[in-house]
């Protein structure tokens, strides 16, 4: 039962987030780590523990897995049945569950979740999976974008991710134009000419190096 449920959790993250786990440590190789690829951080951290370090009741080592977790759900959860103060992080950031059918799984897999959304949560993804909305034939401004990333004020924010593109076949950021219609220029593409050819090839009429926002501006909640 206690592998089972450990196997389950390390299976649910490679399916979800398409990451593999890594053996860092040679004295202890039944220990695993998984990691956001993007920035290297770790969001999960499974791992055998004696129960005693742990505070708990019996002998022999008992499997957790220990997630980043907010300050609000560590008040209120920490303590609970399975859920215990993080083992080996610090505690304010921190919790680690056991995995021994103390924690439905179901409750596992969202705690996974979270952990992963805590990690991975930057203004550079938040951006980039704003641009990913763009709907074919349509634009967004610079100003859509950070809105829609969650900060209206960092449209020049939105302008170093989109130079910094990791990802153009699918983070279409030839759709992301300024306040006017105007588009970039050689500055963010390959030549002059490259974002109004990816733009027209879409249906999006571009004329003196300009899309008219009235018809073309894909529109959003902060504009309904």
């Amino acid at each position: 039962m206690k592998m089972e449920v450990y196997e389950k959790a390390c299976s649910y993250i490679c399916r979800t987030y398409g990451v593999r786990e890594e053996y860092p440590w040679p004295r202890f190789p039944d220990n695993r780590v998984y990691r956001d690829p993007e920035s290297g951080k770790w969001f999960a951290l499974f791992m055998n523990v004696e129960r005693s370090r742990l505070g708990l009741a019996g002998d022999g080592p008992v499997p957790v897995v220990t997630l980043k977790a907010d300050a609000d759900f560590i008040m209120l959860a920490a303590g609970k049945d399975g859920i215990l103060p993080a083992y080996h992080m610090n505690r304010r950031h921190w919790i680690s569950l056991l995995l021994d059918g103390s924690v439905t799984e179901d409750n596992i897999f969202a705690c996974i979740d979270r952990s992963w959304q805590l990690v991975t949560d930057t203004p550079s993804r938040r951006i980039y999976e704003a641009v990913k909305k763009i709907p074919r034939g349509q634009v967004a401004t610079y100003s859509q974008i950070a809105a829609m990333a969650g900060n209206p004020r960092m449209s020049r924010a939105v302008g170093n991710a989109l130079h910094h593109n990791p990802d153009p076949l699918h983070i279409p950021c030839h759709r992301v134009v300024n306040a006017s219609g105007a588009l970039s220029g050689a500055f963010a593409f390959e030549g002059p000419d490259e974002q109004a050819e990816r733009l027209r090839a879409e249906g999006v009429e571009v004329k003196d190096g300009r899309v008219d926002l009235s018809r073309y501006q894909m529109q959003t909640r902060q504009q309904q």
